[in-house]
């Protein structure tokens, strides 16, 4: 299975992320990728930090550093039930690629009823892209309906391979998104959720998770560079219409 774009990288910008853009960019050339999507997080996780005008200003930033594709994006933060986020339409309207998860400091994690809706009303948000680290054990949630959600919307499930180090217990709910999403034909993304440079592009187990479950490489939106920008374009001129 084939991963050109790596849709989940954090800086040092991220405050808990230990490398520089340029590293990043190293790890990306290492990895053997074509690109990959720069996705601090949403202000509100670290006290609003980085500041939103940060996301603002991505656009000094090269297309491509290195021979590697930079795509401008963030992780933000599902902040309630109704799926409002923590960075301003002006923002997200000028990225190529926005994430939205549940992380404690912003969302408690709750009932499996709340924890669901407030996940597919992020997926309904028109400025929402893709989920990031749905299998989460923290935040129970009905698989079935979050894979329906996103195939109804045109929206990216993420298979995040991070989560198998730091979130204990993601592997049996992620393999559970995975069948789903093959079985049901919904969009998924792989990221590396990576916070060092030479994680950049380490996709080990959310391949053999998304090869286990049968998802069908088109159906992979950053499997190769041409099915990402196909997704990113027509998502940023859906929220850019909006």
């Amino acid at each position: 299975m084939t991963i050109e774009v790596d849709t989940h990288a954090h800086s040092i910008a991220s405050l808990h992320a230990y490398s520089t853009i340029t590293e990043l960019v190293a790890g990306a050339k290492k990895n053997g990728l074509k690109g990959f999507v720069l996705t601090e997080h949403g202000p509100a996780l670290q006290n609003g930090l980085p500041h939103p005008y940060y996301f603002g200003n991505l656009s000094v930033l090269p297309k491509e550093i290195q021979g590697v594709r930079l795509f401008r994006g963030v992780e933000l933060n599902i902040m309630d039930g109704s799926g409002n986020v923590d960075l301003s339409v002006k923002y997200l309207k000028l990225l190529d690629f926005v994430m939205a998860g549940l992380h404690e400091a912003c969302f408690a994690p709750n009932s499996k009823r709340e924890n669901t809706r407030a996940m597919l009303a992020a997926l309904e948000n028109p400025y929402i892209d893709c989920i990031s680290h749905p299998g989460n054990p923290v935040y129970p949630v009905d698989y079935e309906e979050v894979v329906k959600a996103a195939l109804r919307f045109g929206k990216a499930l993420e298979i995040n391979n991070a989560s198998f180090k730091v979130r204990k217990g993601s592997l049996e709910n992620c393999k559970t998104i995975a069948r789903l999403a093959a079985r049901h034909g919904c969009l998924v993304s792989c990221g590396s959720d990576a916070h060092y440079w030479e994680d950049v592009g380490n996709f080990e187990t959310a391949r053999l998770v998304m090869d286990e479950a049968g998802i069908d490489s088109g159906r992979i939106v950053n499997g190769t560079m041409d099915s990402f920008a196909g997704f990113y374009k027509r998502r940023k001129a859906e929220r850019g219409a909006a």
